[in-house]
């Protein structure tokens, strides 16, 4: 029995990473309130109008899910890095703006960390996808 040679990963596969990191980050992140919403609020602060941060989960698991879904394809679609990238830079606009207003704890602003560092992935990765 022959077994295929392994061969190593193109520009495409690297394209990929980005949305598999971003996508599982956004599930957990937006699943947490959902399945505990006194461990969500422990660490980011109280919550007085807990539908929307339920629904701002819901949202987030959604995308999280389409982008895990993009980073299995074998080329990485300009919908979903614009989905990525779009969201990431809505996330981290929203995190810094509401920490500078003293209207979110200051922990969001590890959240907005992360955004921009799954945004330079999505940068460093770029267009080699069409480059394959």
């Amino acid at each position: 029995m022959e077994l295929p040679l392994r061969t190593r990963p193109g520009k495409a596969d690297f394209a990929r990473i980005p949305l598999l990191i971003q996508g599982g980050y956004y599930v957990a992140s937006g699943i947490w309130p959902l399945l505990n919403m006194r461990s969500f609020e422990r660490v980011t602060g109280p919550k007085t109008d807990k539908w929307l941060v339920k629904t701002v989960g819901i949202l987030v698991t959604a995308i999280g899910a389409s982008l895990l879904l993009a980073s299995k394809r074998k080329t990485v679609s300009p919908e979903g890095r614009l989905l990525a990238a779009g969201t990431g830079a809505a996330l981290a606009l929203i995190d810094v703006t509401y920490v500078a207003k003293r209207r979110i704890a200051r922990v969001y602003l590890l959240d907005a960390f992360a955004e921009a560092a799954l945004l330079l992935g999505l940068l460093l990765a770029g267009n080699s996808s069409r480059k394959e």
